[in-house]
This record gives structure tokens, C-alpha cells and sequence, in this order.
């Protein structure tokens, strides 16, 4: 994988416990080709858990054809309990 073209990916509660791994290194690519990504890498329980999340590309809300660009870092974030 080209160093240059990847993103960091940070898994946050259920989504690391789903992924099985706290953070990882995918290909840059829109929000919905990083999560095409990160459901192969992980299965249909990321997958499930994924429905729930918001995704953050340095700290703004990305989905569907939304950009990811290389060298960002993306947090997968389950809805948190409290307030």
C-alpha cells in the first residue's frame, strides 16, 4: 500500500470492539469506499455496528461520496450513553 494514499483509521468503543483492532491504516478514497474497506477488512459485525456511527475525517462529518483524503485521520464513533 503507498504510504501517500492512505488514511489512519481510529475505532471508538463497539466499532474497535467490533473491528477487533483500535487503529488501522486504509486507502484514501470517499467515505463510503473507506467503509466498503473497512467492513472487508472486518465483517458483518463492524458492518452492523457501522449503521450507528458517525465518521470524522479530522474533525468533520463525512458520508457517502465525501472525501478522505490521504493523510487524514478518520474516528469511527458509536453514539456514547449520557450527556
Amino acid at each position: 500500500m503507498d504510504r501517500r494514499a492512505v488514511i489512519t483509521v481510529r475505532y471508538f468503543a463497539a466499532a474497535a470492539e467490533a473491528a477487533g483492532v483500535d487503529t488501522e491504516q486504509l486507502p484514501a478514497g470517499s467515505a463510503a469506499q473507506v467503509r466498503t474497506a473497512m467492513v472487508a477488512a472486518h465483517g458483518a459485525a463492524l458492518d452492523r455496528v457501522l449503521g450507528r456511527c458517525s465518521l470524522l475525517a479530522d474533525g468533520t462529518r463525512v458520508d457517502g461520496d465525501d472525501p478522505v483524503p490521504a493523510g487524514a485521520t478518520l474516528d469511527v464513533l458509536p453514539p456514547f450513553a449520557g450527556g
